[in-house]
C-alpha cells in the first residue's frame, strides 16, 4: 500500500499492525497517514482548500443551495468538502484533521459571489492578510494567498461557473476571525498584516503526534543511505536527484531524523527549514524576517556557504544539498 500524497510504500508490518479496515482505507485514499504503530492519523484541509470550497459553493449557490463540493487539490487528489451556501453566500469551516496545534483549525472562511462581466475574479476581503513590504513573489499590498492556493481557488471557481452556466462573477473571500487570529500565526514576523494567509502546497494539513514522529525515525533508521527532506517541493526534487534511495519527509523534525540515521545520509531541500537547522542565527543582522527574503540579497550565497561549511565540519557523515524552488542546486553535490 502506498501513500498517494508522498508515494511512500508503507511497510507490510505497519499495515498488519492496523486492525481497522476503515482506517486502512483512509490511509490508502491519501486522507490519512499510517504510522509504524498501526495507528492512522487524519490529514486535514489547508486554508487554501477551504477557501476554494467556499468560492466554488458561492458561485454554484447562485443557482441552488449547496451542502458540499468536490475540489481537486494541488497534490492531485479529489476531495469532498462540506460547505453551507445559498444565494451566492457560502461558509466553509476548516478541518485541520489530526493536527493538535493548527492555529487556524475551525476557522470559517466566507465567500460572496456576485454576477459580473469579464469572467471569474477572486478578491480578498476582511481578515485575509496583505503584505506590508516587498517580499519575493509579492508586492506591498498584495493579498497573502500563495500561488498554489490561488490556482486551486480560481480553477474551482471557474469550474463552478461552467457548471452553473455563469460566465462571469466576482467572488470576495473573507475571514471574520482573521485579524484576531493572525497574531497567533507567523504573519506578523514575515511582514503580513491584517489577517491570516490562504496557503497550501498540497491542499492538505499533515497530522502530527508522537506516533508519526516515531514513524519518521523508524523509516530513517531502517533506510540504507536515507535522503531527508522538509517539504513537498524538496520531496519531489529529491526523488528526481536520488532515484535509487529512500527519500523521507521529516518536516521540521530534521534533528530527530538525523539523529536516527546510520551511515551515509543526505539532507536535501529548499533553504528555509534546512538553513534554520544548520544555523539558527543566520538571519541575525541581515534585516530579513525570512530565509526567502535573504535569498534575494547579494550576501545570501556567502552566508549559505558559511552555514553549510560549518555544519559539514561538525557532521562529516551528512551531505547537504540546497535547492531553489525550480530544482536548481544552490549548494552541494547530488
Amino acid at each position: 500500500m502506498r501513500d498517494p500524497v508522498t508515494d511512500f510504500a508503507y511497510p507490510e508490518e505497519w499495515v498488519r499492525a492496523c486492525s481497522s479496515a476503515a482506517d486502512l482505507a483512509l490511509a490508502a485514499s491519501g486522507l490519512g497517514v499510517l504510522t509504524s504503530s498501526g495507528k492512522v492519523l487524519r490529514r486535514g484541509y489547508t486554508t487554501g482548500t477551504t477557501a476554494a470550497a467556499a468560492a466554488k459553493a458561492a458561485i454554484l449557490s447562485l443557482r441552488s443551495p449547496v451542502s458540499s463540493v468536490e475540489i481537486r487539490i494541488p497534490c492531485g487528489l479529489i476531495v469532498t468538502v462540506p460547505v453551507r451556501a445559498a444565494d451566492g453566500a457560502s461558509v466553509c469551516t476548516k478541518d485541520a484533521g489530526d493536527h493538535p496545534r493548527d492555529v487556524t483549525a475551525g476557522v470559517k472562511i466566507h465567500a460572496r459571489a456576485v454576477r459580473a462581466p469579464g469572467g471569474i475574479r477572486i478578491d480578498a476581503g476582511e481578515g485575509i492578510g496583505t503584505f506590508a513590504r516587498e517580499v519575493p513573489g509579492h508586492r506591498t499590498g498584495d493579498a497573502a494567498i500563495s500561488d498554489p492556493a490561488m490556482t486551486c481557488i480560481l480553477n474551482e471557481a471557474k469550474k463552478a461557473g461552467l457548471m452553473a452556466g455563469i460566465p462571469g462573477a466576482v467572488v470576495t473571500l473573507s475571514v471574520p476571525e482573521g485579524k484576531a487570529l493572525a497574531v497567533q500565526t507567523l504573519n506578523p514576523r514575515v511582514g503580513v498584516e491584517g489577517g491570516i494567509s490562504l496557503l497550501g502546497t498540497t491542499g492538505l494539513v499533515e497530522p502530527w503526534d508522537d506516533h508519526l514522529a516515531e514513524s519518521v525515525r523508524d523509516r530513517v533508521a531502517a533506510a540504507d543511505r536515507p535522503v531527508i527532506t522538509t517539504g513537498r517541493i524538496g520531496l519531489r526534487y529529491s526523488r528526481m536527484l536520488f532515484p535509487d534511495r529512500e527519500v523521507i519527509l521529516a518536516g521540521g523534525r530534521i534533528g530527530e531524523a538525523l539523529a536516527a540515521a546510520r551511515g551515509e545520509v543526505t539532507l536535501c531541500g529548499l533553504p528555509g527549514l534546512i538553513l534554520r537547522h544548520l544555523d539558527l542565527s543566520i538571519l541575525e543582522g541581515t534585516g530579513c524576517a525570512t530565509v526567502a527574503e535573504l535569498q534575494e540579497r547579494p550576501e545570501f550565497r556567502r552566508l549559505l556557504r558559511q552555514a553549510v561549511d560549518r555544519f559539514r565540519a561538525s557532521h562529516p557523515g551528512v551531505t547537504v544539498v540546497i535547492l531553489d524552488r525550480q530544482g536548481h542546486v544552490l549548494e552541494g553535490e547530488p
